[in-house]
């Protein structure tokens, strides 16, 4: 029992010695690098993501949303109350309401005590007293629907047949809508007091909605233990129309950055990994050659590897947490006070992130080691090159399929990297091969050279360096075109009102009233209502799927323009505009009713039917705020059938006056203000925009640690060399130009072929993974080769310094 105490003391002291004296710090940096940036990234992401969803499920007023043409089915709340979910109703239509002096269409909202479940309701009533609640007998308006009725605070009015007293105005409200076709002026009243109206009759157009709240758990249990039926759904934050998409696709980019991050870190402990275990063959081979047997060496590195591992946990958790709070900094004007938290969930995941990276990268060279024979202390030789332990890859191969099973961008950014690793070292050393033809200097001839005799190793380290070049590329242009194309779709100066219902015989007298004051507004168009109701000749009913007659542009009647040139914010993909008997269609509605070119479309509009040729299939943009159409005629077909004008502007803060002017003046012109709703997608914007910019940052900061830590293993093996280039008589003036030649190159060529790769794999992800229009990037081929070069003298002046000093 002594013997085994006083070996397992001295396996501890000659480990810790070994960590000592510094051969492990490379790998323990690499660990500790991990662990701290999947804690810092993770936790940040995980927070940024909540702020997200918090903000659209404000937007929804709840976690997740029921809508149906009728009551919600008491089946559904008692599955709900079994399941411990808030809920709350909300009945929702439109009617007239009427003061004094006039009368105005309106959106009523019958809700309850607890609505919203998510987000704020703010009102308030004459003394500017904050209200969060409708009570019973309570009425409240929307700010504009004081001038289009002509009341005040106090005053009556009639909705349906009851009459309230107007308890003040709705500061602050959910569920915003995109729709200016759906968004009349809103008034809030206690679904207790729902019957009195007597508005809900046989035939009324009514929408109820249900609210949930609750664990996610719970929420998808809930939708799964029911059936809807066809005038039934879900609404959730991933799934709340088009204004999700922003939210979505920053999703997708933090997911992104993280993988990318994590592939960077693991490439540097990979490398640190293999440095060490050669630089440690002769001392291996030494000790068997003293009688040390395998199973004292294999305990002397494990117990050197569980300290460090330990040891990297704990300081990288420190690490990662303390940056985190600093990536946030940077954010403080932009989050909300109250963070959401994070929990246990990033320090578990850098644990396992790191375990399962370090199984492979420090089981396979270490078993290696293990087997490196006694003679090899006489011979020189390396570890043995042998199979063993290859099978340590299964562990984080089946975690990553796992986890990232389902998302196709990270698939695609995954598949894409593994293909384009292999091109990126034949297209570099192709290049240098082509330099090699022809004539240089000394150095430079010298430097190609040894490029040429070491073609494996030299496109490892091209493979490598272009890699991580093209990684640190992808991660920032790819949050740069991200968030260049949300701020186009919803740039500041957007359009905020629309104006619609604009009289044939007012409108060119509406349009010049908002030039003269100088409004900057989109294009007018005519409106009118139909439906489709033929493909080809044949009932839509029979002409689509049974799947496909859900869609909503087929239930229900749907607005068409026409035009003689389609708008310019509109992307033509097939086709092309012709002036007559023509038709566009939207290109998701042509997917979705398998529409091509050159079909017959039948429409009813106004009782009358009309055909038309799909002449153009085209993108359209339905959060920019600007009008837009499923279907788009040629003036032909429709400029004889009676129609109003629609149009949408941007109204300052400065330019209330007009647009109370333009209400009072035009009494029939319904106008939209979505100003609300401009500032918040503004602000969700503006948290997205420093959200991806610090975590671009951070990606960029892993790939330049990595490129530093492959220029500076890969120089320190070179040690041998540059002692015999000295021995041979070489000054150090000439060694430092070839060695600097050399690196030099391969940085230069590295930089253009990641410079290539970043664009095949951004133009992929643009188009096929986040679906936007993607770009070229001419600075690209300038800035990664530039920084590249820089990146390589900054690193390796110091190394080279220190061996020409040997």
């Amino acid at each position: 029992m002594g013997n085994v105490i006083s070996g397992k003391k001295m396996v501890l002291r000659w480990s810790l010695r070994e960590i000592y004296h510094g051969q492990l710090w490379p790998v323990f940096a690499a660990l500790t690098l991990i662990v701290a940036c999947v804690v810092a990234l993770s936790a940040l992401a995980l927070r940024v993501e909540g702020v997200m969803t918090n903000h659209s499920r404000a937007m929804l007023a709840a976690d997740l949303v029921f809508h149906s043409d009728t009551p919600a089915p008491p089946l559904l709340l008692e599955s709900a109350h079994q399941l411990n979910l808030n809920s709350s109703i909300q009945t929702r239509f439109q009617t007239m309401a009427f003061s004094d002096e006039e009368m105005q269409l309106v959106s009523v909202q019958a809700v309850q005590l607890n609505y919203p479940l998510r987000g704020e309701l703010i009102l308030a009533d004459e003394n500017q007293a904050v209200h969060e609640q409708v009570q019973p007998g309570e009425l409240w308006l929307s700010e504009r629907l004081f001038s289009l009725l002509s009341v005040a605070v106090g005053d009556q009015l009639d909705i349906g047949d009851a009459q309230f007293v107007i308890s003040g105005k709705v500061v602050e409200q959910p569920e915003l809508s995109f729709n200016p076709f759906r968004a009349l002026p809103n008034v809030f009243i206690h679904q207790d007091d729902l019957t009195r109206t007597g508005a809900l009759q046989v035939g009324s157009r009514v929408q109820y909605r249900t609210f949930f709240s609750g664990e996610e758990s719970d929420l998808a249990r809930l939708q799964e233990n029911y059936t809807l039926q066809p005038s039934q759904r879900w609404r959730s934050e991933n799934a709340q129309g088009r204004s999700a998409d922003l939210i979505v696709k920053a999703k997708q980019y933090l997911s992104l950055t993280i993988v990318m991050v994590i592939l960077m870190a693991a490439v540097t402990l990979v490398l640190t990994c293999l440095h060490y275990a050669d630089s440690r063959t002769e001392m291996v081979a030494m000790l068997k050659s003293m009688g040390a047997s395998k199973t004292w060496l294999s305990a002397w590195l494990l117990t050197q590897i569980g300290v460090i591992f330990i040891s990297s946990l704990l300081l990288g958790s420190l690490f990662g947490f303390i940056l985190e709070i600093l990536l946030r900094l940077p954010l403080t004007d932009v989050l909300p006070a109250e963070l959401p938290s994070y929990g246990y969930l990033p320090f578990l995941l850098a644990a396992s992130v790191a375990l399962l990276i370090a199984l492979p990268s420090l089981g396979i060279p270490l078993l290696r080691l293990l087997d490196t024979p006694a003679i090899a202390v006489l011979q020189g030789k390396k570890s043995l090159s042998s199979s063993k332990g290859r099978w340590l890859v299964i562990f984080p191969i089946a975690a990553f399929i796992l986890y990232y099973g389902n998302n196709t961008l990270v698939w695609m950014i995954f598949g894409a990297l593994i293909t384009l690793f292999l091109l990126l070292a034949l297209c570099s050393y192709g290049l240098l091969y082509l330099l090699h033809q022809r004539q240089w200097n000394a150095a430079m001839t010298l430097a190609l050279s040894r490029i040429r005799r070491s073609p494996k190793q030299s496109m490892m380290q091209l493979a490598a360096l272009s890699g991580s070049l093209m990684l640190v590329a992808i991660i920032w242009l790819l949050r740069h075109d991200l968030l260049g194309d949300w701020q186009q779709t919803m740039p500041v100066d957007a359009p905020n009102v629309f104006a619609i219902n604009i009289a044939p015989t007012e409108y060119r007298d509406y349009l010049q009233l908002l030039d003269d004051n100088n409004v900057a507004r989109s294009a007018a168009y005519p409106i009118v209502r139909g439906r489709l109701t033929q493909i080809n000749g044949v009932d839509i009913k029979q002409a689509v799927r049974q799947e496909q007659q859900n869609f909503n542009v087929l239930k229900r009647e749907i607005n068409f323009t026409w035009a003689e040139q389609l708008p310019s914010y509109n992307e033509v993909v097939a086709g092309q505009w012709s002036v007559k008997n023509g038709v566009s269609i939207e290109q998701s509605v042509a997917q979705n009713l398998d529409i091509n070119l050159g079909d017959k479309l039948t429409f009813t509009v106004n009782s009358q039917t009309i055909m038309a040729s799909v002449n153009a299939i085209r993108t359209v943009q339905w959060q920019s705020m600007k009008p837009n159409f499923y279907f788009i005629f040629t003036p032909d077909i429709l400029h004889d059938l009676p129609a109003t004008w629609l149009l949408s502007f941007h109204i300052g803060e400065q330019q209330n006056t007009l647009l109370n002017q333009l209400g009072r003046d035009y009494p029939t012109v319904s106008l939209l203000n979505f100003r609300v709703i401009g500032e918040k997608i503004q602000s969700l914007l503006a948290q997205i925009s420093w959200s991806l910019t610090v975590l671009a940052a951070l990606g960029v900061i892993s790939g330049i640690l990595l490129i530093f830590t492959l220029l500076r293993l890969s120089l320190q093996q070179r040690s041998q060399e540059v002692l015999l280039y000295r021995t041979l008589g070489a000054s150090r003036k000439y060694i430092r130009q070839t060695l600097l030649s050399e690196y030099g190159l391969m940085a230069l060529s590295a930089g253009v072929i990641a410079a290539l790769g970043a664009e095949i794999v951004i133009y992929s992800l643009m188009k096929w993974g986040f679906q936007l229009t993607p770009s070229l990037h001419l600075s690209l081929w300038f800035a990664v080769p530039a920084i590249a070069v820089m990146i390589v003298f900054i690193s390796l002046s110091r190394v080279i310094r220190k061996l020409l000093r040997t």
